[in-house]
């Protein structure tokens, strides 16, 4: 199968204009994730899809291959969709252009359902809560699936709802896992049809009140694979974010 990965990069983001270019560890934040998605076992190509000239600039100088598309694009799923009608691939993997930490393995394991499986159209990943503060942070998107692995659920809101629980939730309780919680990592796997498809189709109620583009294939009756995963990934939306990244970065390269 032909597997293509694309990051959808855009320079005017709200909360963090020109992220994408953002230092860490002397090279642009778009680099680290296009050389970590290049070391994907499963990935044969990589590509920047991107609006902007800087960005595209900048991926040119270091050697990785960018796809120009509309300026018009609401979302990263409408640019990578405008890039899949370019692309002969079987799978499309959507990697978040402000994942500069993400682990290759998680990309794999995001991938193997679709190859194992030729029923399941999208899958994305999840990984454990340990903290009431992702629990019950609007910032953190959580999930909860049924037996078979597939999303029954994604919300911005505590996930699931601990009823008799709830007045004495705290840290440890999600650090010894006596509450199994889990956060979704924003990484998709598409087969290419179903992507096109799925771009095509209008928003739904679930996603414009959550603001989570997922929901639209649930409402739509399309099941969503999700993978467990141990590897963290941290994802950089604001200036607070890429210190992080930057002092994570500095302790993997001492």
């Amino acid at each position: 199968m032909k597997i293509t990965a694309v990051i959808p990069a855009r320079y005017a983001s709200t909360r963090f204009p020109g992220k994408a270019l953002a230092d860490i560890g002397g090279r642009p934040m778009i680099q680290h994730v296009y050389e970590r998605a290049s070391r994907s076992q499963l990935v044969g190509r990589v590509i920047v899809a991107t609006d902007d000239s800087r960005i595209a600039t900048v991926v040119t100088q270091f050697g990785g291959e960018v796809i120009m598309t509309s300026a018009e694009h609401e979302t990263g799923t409408d640019r990578l969709a405008e890039v899949a009608t370019q692309l002969d691939s079987d799978i499309i993997v959507n990697v978040q252009g402000d994942e500069p930490l993400i682990d290759p393995a998680m990309i794999d394991l995001a991938i193997e359902p679709l190859l194992e499986d030729a029923t399941i159209q999208m899958g994305t990943v999840k990984t454990r809560i340990k903290c009431l503060h992702d629990f019950l942070s609007p910032n953190v998107v959580k999930v909860v699936t049924d037996n078979r692995g597939n999303a029954l659920y994604f919300s911005r809101s505590p996930l699931p709802f601990f009823r008799d629980k709830w007045k004495d939730l705290k840290d440890e309780s999600f650090c010894c896992g006596r509450l199994l919680c889990y956060k979704h990592v924003g990484l998709y796997v598409y087969r290419r049809d179903f992507l096109l498809k799925f771009a095509s189709m209008p928003p739904t109620f679930l996603e414009i009140a959550e603001k989570l583009e997922q929901l639209r294939a649930l409402e739509n009756g399309t099941a969503i694979r999700v993978v467990e995963t141990e590897f963290e990934s941290l994802g950089v939306d604001t200036p607070d974010d890429l210190h992080k990244a930057q002092e994570q970065y500095r302790k993997l390269h001492t």
